[in-house]
Formats: C-alpha cells, sequence, structure tokens
C-alpha cells in the first residue's frame, strides 16, 4: 500500500464506510478506498495489484450499486481522472468525470445527444459500462472508442468490440477491462434548443428521482417486449411498449409492489420501480425487497425480471475488476 501511496495523484483511505459514496447511502466500510486522479497512476496501481495477485475492485461514482452491509475486505481503487476535451464533433472525456458536467459542456459547445441524459447520477465510467440512457436513447448511439486497461496493457476499442445491448456492455461480462477514458461523437444542436430540452427532462426527472433521494433510480431494467413470452406480451397494453420496450413497471404494479417496505427500504407509492433508503436501510434490507418482487413477477408472469444495479461485496462478487 505504501508504494501505490506514493504514486502521483493517489489519495488512500483506510476503512472507509462506502455508505458514504453510494446513492443508496449503504455498504460497510472497504479495508482501502484509494482514488487517484492521474491516469497514468491508475494504470500503475493496476497493473502493481495484478502482479502481486492481490484482489481488488474498481467503483465509479456509486449511482447504481448496492454495497454489502459487511464491506469489502480488499482495496478498492477509483480511478478519478475528470480531463475533457472537445474537438468539432467529438467529446473525449475521462471515465472520473461527472456524467452531468459532461452533458452540461456538450450543451454549451452545442452538440446534441446527450442532453436526453441530464440528472442521470454517477461517472463517464459508469454510464458506458452499463451503456446508461434515458428517454429514447443510450450512451452507446455515441460512443466512438473506449481505452481500457485490460489488466496489464492500455489499448483502445470501437464501439463494436463494446457489445453494447440495452444496459449491457463486454464491460460487465470482462470485469478486468477498465474503463479509463472515452471518446463521443455527437451531433450539431442549438445549445439554446438543447438546454431547455435538457430543463424540462431534468424537470420531470427529478419529480420522479428527487436529488437528495437514497435510490439508484429504477431497480430493475425495462423489458425488451421481443423477449418476453407470448402469453405475456399478449397481456402488455399495447401503448406501453415504447421504442420496443416494456417498463417494468408495469408487471410490478400488477404484483402489488407499490407501497410495500422492506425495515427501511421503501417501494415508492408512486412508482413500482423505485426503492429507496427511507432511513436506515440496509443491504440485507435491498435484497429481501428485490427478491420478494423478483418472485411475485415470476409467480404471476412466469418469468424473471433483472436488476440494474450491481452488488458488490457478496459472495456472487469480488474479485478483480470492474463493477
Amino acid at each position: 500500500m505504501d508504494a501505490l501511496a506514493r504514486l502521483s495523484g493517489v489519495q488512500c483511505h483506510q476503512d472507509e464506510p462506502l455508505r458514504q459514496h453510494t446513492r443508496f447511502g449503504i455498504g460497510g466500510p472497504a479495508r482501502w478506498l484509494i482514488d487517484i486522479s492521474s491516469q497514468a497512476s491508475f494504470v500503475e496501481a493496476v497493473r502493481a495489484l495484478n502482479a502481486a495477485a492481490a484482489p481488488f475492485l474498481v467503483l465509479g461514482g456509486g449511482s447504481n450499486l448496492v454495497v454489502s452491509d459487511a464491506g469489502v475486505d480488499t482495496v478498492v481503487l477509483r480511478f478519478a481522472g475528470k480531463a475533457l476535451h472537445i474537438e468539432g464533433d467529438l467529446l473525449t472525456v475521462e471515465s472520473g468525470a461527472v456524467l452531468q458536467d459532461v452533458v452540461d459542456a456538450s450543451i454549451v459547445a452545442g452538440l446534441a445527444g446527450l442532453h436526453t441524459m441530464t440528472g442521470i447520477p454517477g461517472w463517464v465510467g459508469g454510464a458506458v459500462y452499463g451503456n446508461a440512457g434515458a428517454y429514447g436513447h443510450s450512451i452507446h448511439e455515441f460512443v466512438r472508442e473506449v481505452v481500457l486497461i485490460d489488466g496489464a496493457e492500455v489499448r483502445t476499442i470501437d464501439n463494436s468490440a463494446c457489445e453494447f445491448a440495452y444496459r449491457e456492455s463486454i464491460f460487465k461480462r470482462r470485469k478486468d477491462w477498465i474503463i479509463l477514458a472515452t471518446t463521443l461523437q455527437l451531433l450539431p444542436g442549438d445549445s439554446i434548443a438543447l438546454a431547455a430540452k435538457a430543463h424540462e427532462i431534468r424537470s420531470i426527472r427529478d419529480a420522479k428521482y428527487p436529488p437528495t433521494m437514497r435510490c439508484a433510480g429504477s431497480i430493475f431494467k425495462n423489458l425488451l417486449f421481443r423477449d418476453l413470452p407470448p402469453a405475456v406480451q399478449s397481456q402488455v397494453p399495447p401503448s406501453l411498449v415504447r421504442e420496443g420496450k416494456v417498463p417494468a413497471a408495469w408487471f410490478l404494479e400488477q404484483v402489488g409492489a407499490k407501497g410495500l417496505r422492506f425495515g427501511d427500504i421503501q417501494v415508492a407509492d408512486y412508482h413500482a420501480n423505485l426503492i429507496y433508503n427511507d432511513g436506515e436501510g440496509t443491504a440485507t434490507d435491498v435484497r429481501r425487497a428485490t427478491a420478494e418482487l423478483k418472485a411475485r413477477v415470476d409467480a404471476r408472469f412466469h418469468f424473471q425480471i433483472e436488476e440494474e444495479v450491481q452488488y458488490v461485496g457478496f459472495a456472487t462478487g469480488g474479485g478483480a475488476g470492474a463493477v
């Protein structure tokens, strides 16, 4: 650890409560939380940990995570590089940049595409990792290339190699591929019109997910209509199908999810796909809630809904790589 602490742009925190670094406000301590703002130092740290066969995890902004109440008994790295460069219609940004800051910069530059993602919390690396999106667009539409470290080497891959799908990418399967930066190719637009549309979207989003609410946004992925069993497709009102997707909230409403409570983890009474920490909620409560909601949907519709959130520090997680 002393060797990592001597690298440029490094801050080390021992026994750091991860609840302070997640939107849910949930999670036990990390043995070490290491923030690294220099890309070169981050690469060196990853190489050193891999060479020593030392287990570690890489986290981002913590907006879509459920961290175990017991915490993470290992090193947790965060790449906090925020460099952003705009040239023509290309926007190149390091993965530690706050997504909202990048959205705002693109609007000022008169570049369209990211403006529909205004209000989505988290960092750019996490947005690419999870193919984040809203209001008809996802970030994969604009990714031209991604710079990553594959455990030892830094390399660049193009959009097709990222294997994007709805809320998916290759980075979820290749945990050893850690995103360092991405180049986005945007579209020309009018700054004033983009800002107005972003303000409209932000108002809607903040009403649904207030900025002070300790939640991860929608807890379950929406469903691709084409992937639903025929018997389920026949039950879905056609008006609900938008851009080929059916809201998970509809299925949850049918099984009485609204208003359910699991300790201090509450299902919103106005949105069945929103659960939030209403006090001293725990990761155990979140897991109880998601298990119950999944079981209810499965019992009624005979298929499994899937969480958007990633779990950290549980028996099914761990090891080296990004989450």
